[in-house]
C-alpha cells in the first residue's frame, strides 16, 4: 500500500515537470519568509531592495507577512520605503493594508483593505491583465484615487551582474492618480520563474538589475537527502512524507509537503 502510493506520487510529479511544463515555471514570486532580491543601477548609485519577512500586523486572527521595498541613493540617507501586508493563498499575493512614504513634498500613503484585494497573481499569463483601484490617505495631499494595471507583455532572457535569467516575463505596470490632478506613470518589471524580481526600469527610465539574493544560494535545500547531489533519492525522500508536516521535506517552507516540494526537486536536479 506504502509503495503503491508513493509511485502514484512520484508518478504525478513527472508528469507536471515533464508534460505540463509550464507549471513549475508559473511562479515568479517566491513567498518564503526571509527571500531578498537585491537591484542595483548600472552605475551602481541607485539601489531597490526587495525583501519578505514575518509582521506583527494581523487582521481578522490573519496573520501578515510584510513585503518590504526599499529605494536609496547608496551612499546617502535618501530612503524611501514601501510596506506592504499582505498574505498568500492559491490565487496569489493578497493586500491588506499598506505603508509608503512618497518623499517630503506628499507624505506617506496609508491603505486598508477587508476583504483583501489581490496584489499579485501566483500565475501571470501572457495578455491577461489585472488591476486593482483604491481610494489612499497621502498625508500633504488627501483623498487619492489611485489604480494599478499590470499586464504581461512578453517573455524575455534577462542579464544581470548576478547571472543570466532564462524565460522571464515582463510585466508592464500602468498606473494612475488622481486628486486635484491626474498623473500617470509607466514602469516594467521582469521576473524569473521560481526566482524573482530580476530587473525593473521605473518611469523615469531607471534600470535596476539584480546584483544579489539569498535565492542564488539555496539550492543546496534541495539536497534533502545530504549527498552533495540532487536526484531521485531526493525525490523519493519527499514523496515518502506527501501530506505531512515534515521540515526537512518542506522545501518550500509553507508549511505542509506537496506537489510543489516534488516539482521544485524536480526541476532542480544535478546534471
Amino acid at each position: 500500500m506504502y509503495r503503491n502510493k508513493l509511485c502514484i506520487v512520484l508518478f504525478a510529479v513527472v508528469l507536471t515537470v515533464c508534460c505540463v511544463g509550464k507549471v513549475a515555471s508559473q511562479i515568479y514570486y517566491p513567498t518564503n519568509l526571509g527571500n531578498v532580491w537585491v537591484l542595483e543601477t548600472d552605475d551602481k548609485t541607485e539601489r531597490i531592495t526587495y525583501s519578505i519577512d514575518a509582521s506583527e500586523e494581523s487582521i481578522n486572527g490573519i496573520e501578515l507577512s510584510l513585503l518590504k521595498i526599499s529605494s536609496e541613493t547608496v551612499g546617502t540617507d535618501s530612503i524611501l520605503t514601501e510596506k506592504y501586508f499582505v498574505d498568500f493563498d492559491e490565487e496569489g499575493i493578497k493586500l491588506y493594508k499598506y505603508v509608503v512614504e512618497l518623499g517630503s513634498v506628499f507624505g506617506v500613503a496609508t491603505g486598508l483593505f477587508y476583504p483583501p484585494i489581490l496584489f499579485y497573481p501566483l500565475s501571470p499569463q501572457l495578455n491577461e491583465p489585472w488591476e486593482y483601484t483604491t481610494e489612499t490617505d497621502v498625508d500633504f495631499v488627501g483623498p487619492v484615487t489611485f489604480t494599478s494595471v499590470s499586464e504581461v507583455i512578453a517573455v524575455e532572457d534577462v542579464v544581470t551582474p548576478a547571472g543570466t535569467f532564462e524565460d522571464c516575463i515582463k510585466v508592464k505596470i500602468r498606473t494612475r492618480s488622481q486628486a486635484a490632478t491626474i498623473s500617470r506613470s509607466t514602469s516594467y518589471q521582469w521576473l524569473a520563474p521560481d526566482f524573482g524580481p530580476v530587473k525593473f526600469e521605473n518611469s523615469q527610465n531607471l534600470v535596476f538589475k539584480l546584483v544579489s539574493s539569498n535565492l542564488l544560494s539555496d539550492v543546496s535545500t534541495y539536497d534533502v537527502t545530504g549527498d552533495g547531489v540532487i536526484n531521485i533519492l531526493d525525490l523519493v525522500f519527499v514523496a515518502s512524507r506527501f501530506g505531512e508536516e515534515s521540515e526537512e521535506a518542506d522545501v518550500n517552507d509553507d508549511g505542509k509537503v506537496n506537489i510543489l516540494d516534488l516539482v521544485l526537486i524536480a526541476q532542480n536536479f544535478s546534471v
